[in-house]
């Protein structure tokens, strides 16, 4: 295997872990399995390691209660690879990696190559994201202590992946250190060519692109894929208004369930022509080369009450939006947000029809969106008839307290 690094100039782990004192609260976390140690719990350590080096935690009995990552440039000074005693060493890297690809395995015989392969802390490897496009991988750093253990992980992929591309990307907030990164840098091609252009998958069949190197995240919004084929299920003889629609997915799959008409609506015009390309990529396939597709370039939130006033309606409206809170103290105006699109959102529903409302922030829990969403759609008017609530799919497991961000509502009016 070729790859375009020398894994010689990436920075080794230090052989003396640094051993770290926290706090009351610190240890309760581990206890319950919380993949973290934030600064502010940190009671004493040893001596300040470097990036990557490892980090174990004792209790207040001298007894190992996490050993993970240890991080001096963020907030989070620890990303816990185990809660006990254990060997953190290639093999455990190759490991953790080989568990992670194989759960994801059953996606292929579902005609899907475009999925999530490490979901960071919920598999065990906190701060690392790898997705899967096709024959390209992309390896997300979002701290530096992972750059002394890029070659286990790579190695790790290589083994568990038939793959021809990997492209690196990182975090914002880690290229304003690189002096940590030893020359690795943002869309770096590590193993085979730089695409030309983007890269085509498949997700149930159908055929997307990404852009591994400049798109969003990694590429690609992967974690809607299973609401994306319930919409494709109840889609029949039905119009369908995406908002948010981003490149299309949940248009796409309408538009293959034998949607009447689909309308798309974005406020970025290169979302709306990533939303026509899927359309041209996919017109082999009969019900989505003679489903009208409509779009709309324009402000969400002005585009649909424009909508409303004139009294347009359709059988199914998808409100998928980006992450209105990433902190806790933006979850007022979140919920805000998100009980002005139900309100509207169900204003555009039909009778009978279904009303789909997604979130992806974090902050905001699942009780506290689901509430807000009911109550804002009975202040419209409308009354539910029933509904139903999804969160994350295979390929974007929930393995701690607080791991979920996924939310979507079903909601069948009157």
């Amino acid at each position: 295997m070729t790859w375009n690094l020398d894994f010689a100039t990436l920075p080794q782990q230090n052989s003396r872990s640094v051993s770290i004192r926290v706090n009351r609260r610190g240890e309760n976390d581990l206890r319950r399995g919380y993949p973290w140690v934030h600064e502010a719990g940190v009671i004493r350590q040893s001596h300040n390691g470097a990036p990557g080096d490892l980090g174990v935690v004792f209790d207040s009995r001298k007894k190992v209660a996490g050993i993970g990552l240890y991080d001096p440039l963020g907030p989070l000074r620890l990303r816990v690879l185990a809660h006990q005693g254990t060997p953190i060493d290639e093999r455990f890297f190759h490991q953790r990696v080989g568990e992670a690809a194989q759960k994801r395995a059953p996606l292929l015989k579902q005609h899907t190559d475009g999925y999530r392969v490490i979901h960071g802390e919920n598999d065990g490897l906190g701060g690392l994201i790898v997705d899967r496009y096709g024959d390209t991988v992309v390896v997300k750093l979002y701290t530096s202590a992972w750059v002394p253990h890029l070659k286990a992980v790579l190695e790790g992929l290589a083994n568990a992946l038939p793959y021809s591309r990997c492209v690196l990307r990182l975090n914002r907030s880690i290229q304003e250190s690189p002096e940590h990164l030893a020359g690795l840098y943002d869309g770096q091609v590590l193993r085979g060519e730089p695409p030309e252009g983007a890269v085509i998958f498949r997700e149930n069949g159908l055929r997307f692109e990404a852009e591994p190197i400049v798109g969003q995240k990694t590429g690609f919004f992967l974690d809607q894929r299973d609401n994306r084929a319930r919409v494709e299920a109840i889609s029949e003889g039905k119009r369908i208004l995406n908002v948010f629609a981003y490149n299309g997915g949940f248009s796409l799959y309408a538009a293959r369930g034998g949607a009447k008409e689909v309308t798309s609506v974005d406020i970025s015009a290169w979302s709306m022509a990533a939303c026509a390309r899927h359309f041209d990529l996919n017109a082999d396939v009969p019900s989505i080369a003679r489903c009208p597709h409509r779009e709309i370039t324009g402000d969400a939130f002005k585009v649909m009450e424009e909508l409303a006033r004139k009294g347009e309606r359709w059988d199914v409206v998808i409100i998928d939006p980006p992450a209105f809170a990433r902190r806790r103290s933006q979850v007022p105006g979140a919920l805000r947000a998100y009980g002005r699109l139900a309100r509207v959102g169900a204003k555009l529903t039909s009778p009978g029809g279904h009303l789909v409302l997604a979130s992806c922030s974090r902050p905001v829990d699942a009780p506290m969106f689901f509430d807000n969403a009911r109550s804002s759609i009975g202040q419209s008017g409308r009354a539910l008839v029933d509904s139903e609530e999804t969160s994350h799919g295979v390929d974007h497991p929930v393995t701690f307290e607080g791991g979920a961000y996924l939310k979507c509502l079903w909601a069948h009016l009157r």
